[in-house]
């Protein structure tokens, strides 16, 4: 447990500290041991959810992002294909019309 044992001199003080425990401080070892025990159980897995739910919302917060600019890419590039699809029928229809003037 993380509970540091008393030092048996302070500085300077030159006396000796004694507790009496009841029950037997074995008695309440073994009383708060399995609670101490658990709560540092549960303690590690709810970090572990906790981490574990913020890797997925940076991963889903990724491929967001990626999509958007995939759908940005793909976007600007069939608004290229038909503006030279209108550019080319456009050109088509002119020289029609020159050919037969």
């Amino acid at each position: 447990m993380p509970v540091a044992r008393p030092a048996d001199e302070e500085e300077g003080a030159g006396y000796n500290i004694d507790y009496i425990f009841e029950p037997s401080a074995e008695a309440i070892y073994s009383a708060i041991l399995p609670d101490y025990t658990s709560s540092k159980l549960i303690i590690a897995l709810a970090e572990s959810f906790a981490s574990e739910h913020g890797s997925r919302m940076i991963a889903m917060g990724n491929a967001t992002s990626n999509a958007e600019e995939m759908v940005d890419t793909l976007t600007l590039q069939y608004n290229k294909a038909r503006q030279g699809q209108i550019t080319r029928e456009l050109l088509e229809i002119v020289s029609g019309a020159e050919a037969l003037k």
